[in-house]
């Protein structure tokens, strides 16, 4: 099924040094662009991340530090990417919980001013686990009768990711064929940051979604224990939790 864009849609994924959204690296990109007429348009780019790629990593995705010593650093092409994904959509697999905000993590550490949050995100796996719970290599055999070669290849997720999504609104006549709604159904919360660590309630209040303050609003917990935000700041935590948080404590005191 083609789909119904209100906006040109990129289909994304990243191969990187790890799993922690705060301090690892980008090595590989490969995103697909599909404009509102369905025209693709398919890039990989490989990236220098600026620390060594650790073995483990290497293991899955194949890509070790000789294969990047002359690419790119993230630095260098944060501009163009962010101009290519400018007025565009986003659609990956497990991208909400962690593509996304590892890409937001690097355009903050390029400078570069992009609002990924007016962007609407699509994550194929979450559509698939609610519908049909596998990996991706069980769901383009399931949807598309597709066998994944070079699993772990940043194209080949990415490709395989397009056709499956495109097989979900073919299989499931209650899928809507929009992608704010499927945004929204394949979001896991409302998140106010993109690693979840902050959310929205049922009463659109910020709370936060982890350790002892869950579900309380930040904004209090930042009034009654101000050194919880010397915490978080000094922490482990992504940089743009860390923004959202400030932003929230700045909102409070002007309000005040």
């Amino acid at each position: 099924m083609k789909l119904n864009l209100k906006n040109p849609i990129i289909f994304f994924d990243l191969e990187t040094t790890g799993i922690n959204v705060a301090v690892d690296r980008i090595v590989e990109m490969s995103y697909l662009k599909v404009d509102l007429n369905g025209n693709e348009l398919s890039r990989t780019i490989r990236v220098n991340p600026g620390v060594p790629i650790p073995e483990k990593a290497s293991e899955i995705h194949g890509i070790k530090d000789e294969d990047v010593k002359d690419s790119p650093s993230f630095n260098e092409i944060a501009k163009t990417i962010a101009q290519e994904f400018e007025g565009c959509d986003l659609a990956g697999y497990n991208s909400v919980r962690f593509d996304i905000p590892l890409l937001a993590e690097e355009f903050l550490r390029s400078g570069v001013d992009i609002d990924l949050k007016k962007r609407k995100f699509v994550d194929v796996q979450v559509i698939f686990m609610k519908m049909e719970p596998r990996t991706l290599s069980a769901a383009l055999k399931f949807y598309c009768q597709k066998e994944l070669e070079d699993a772990h290849s940043a194209e080949a997720d990415t490709r395989a990711t397009y056709e499956v999504l495109q097989s979900q609104l073919d299989r499931y006549s209650n899928l809507e064929n929009d992608i704010s709604m499927l945004a929204e159904f394949s979001a896991h919360n409302r998140n106010v940051d993109f690693a979840g660590r902050i959310i929205y309630n049922d009463k659109d209040i910020e709370v936060f979604n982890f350790g002892k303050h869950k579900g309380k609003p930040v904004s209090e917990i930042l009034s009654q224990d101000p050194g919880y935000y010397g915490w978080m700041m000094q922490g482990d935590f992504p940089l743009y939790t860390k923004k959202v948080l400030t932003s929230i404590k700045l909102r409070a005191m002007k309000n005040n």
